[in-house]
């Protein structure tokens, strides 16, 4: 076993592709698929099983990664402390629901994160994905909310997926509007305030259950829905359209500027947001510094909640 063979596994399980990654890796594919076909015979597992959908991560390989993952990073840190010359290329990915928060803590990171090469992801993406990147180490860090509505489902999701929900805080729900709204002078609204206009939410692709809704209140009848995919269409029609959207009330005004406001909606609803890591996995050292700026995030824009 080579520390080579860790960083192709490591790279086939972030690609999910044995030929994408073969060309991050600038390698052949026929070259990478010998190198990790005689790692398994060595060490006596499947690390990936192959199907029809591509490769997907067994069991016994996330438990391999997970170790791969710190063997890799502690070859790093004993070379970056004997050769000046060079800093290898850092990878760390993010997978969350639409927040702020998420994106103004990682801005952080790459702020203090002094590196001339670095690959970082941020996916602003669908419930049921988040929860399979980190399932299957895509992200080493997913971040989304569970409520008494949604969390038996989740929680099940995450078991099955051997994976931890840690929480970051509990929010009130909140509506986004844009600040010309009529609404926008109320203290608080009510369900009944909010029936004549267009109510937007982000679309959920094939997994589009009530419980992967990423609003409470999912199974609401309203009379005029839209969805979106990204939050810059979620705002711009806010805006355009006088419409509104459910969330915790964080929202970033040095992001989004002063365009958008959040007014408490009076329900008996709390939304419990946290951030999802695989329990196989020992967190990197970035995961852990993004963790903590995302605490500091979401404490000072609370402050404006």
């Amino acid at each position: 076993m080579t520390l080579q063979q860790l960083k192709y596994v490591i790279e086939v399980a972030r690609s999910r592709s044995i030929n994408k990654a073969a060309q991050r890796l600038f390698i052949s594919q026929p070259s990478l698929s010998n190198a990790l076909k005689e790692l398994e015979e060595e060490i006596g597992i499947t690390i990936f099983a192959r199907t029809n959908k591509g490769i997907m991560i067994t069991p016994e390989g996330s438990e391999f990664l997970g170790y791969a993952r710190q063997v890799v990073e502690q070859a790093e840190l004993l070379e970056n402390r004997y050769n000046k010359t060079r800093l290898p290329q850092q990878n760390f990915s993010v997978s969350a629901q639409h927040y702020a928060f998420a994106v103004s803590a990682f801005v952080r990171l790459l702020q203090e994160y002094e590196r001339e090469e670095y690959e970082f992801t941020l996916r602003e993406t669908k419930t049921f994905e988040i929860i399979d990147d980190v399932k299957n180490l895509r992200s080493e860090i997913g971040i989304l909310y569970v409520n008494d509505f949604n969390e038996k489902v989740i929680h099940k999701f995450l078991r099955e997926g051997n994976l931890k929900f840690h929480h970051l805080f509990e929010a009130k729900p909140h509506i986004f509007i844009s600040s010309t709204n009529p609404l926008a002078e109320k203290e608080y609204v009510t369900l009944s305030d909010l029936y004549p206009y267009p109510y937007l939410s982000y679309e959920q692709g094939d997994y589009n259950s009530f419980y992967f809704s990423e609003e409470i209140l999912s199974t609401l009848s309203r009379p005029k829905n839209i969805r979106v995919t990204d939050r810059a269409t979620l705002f711009n029609l806010l805006i355009g359209l006088n419409g509104y959207t459910i969330s915790t009330g964080v929202i970033s005004q040095k992001l989004n500027g002063k365009d958008i406001i959040a007014v408490p909606l009076k329900v008996e609803e709390r939304i419990n947001v946290g951030y999802i890591t695989h329990k196989n996995i020992t967190n990197s050292t970035l995961a852990n510094i993004y963790i903590q700026y995302l605490k500091e995030t979401i404490e000072e824009e609370l402050q404006q909640v």
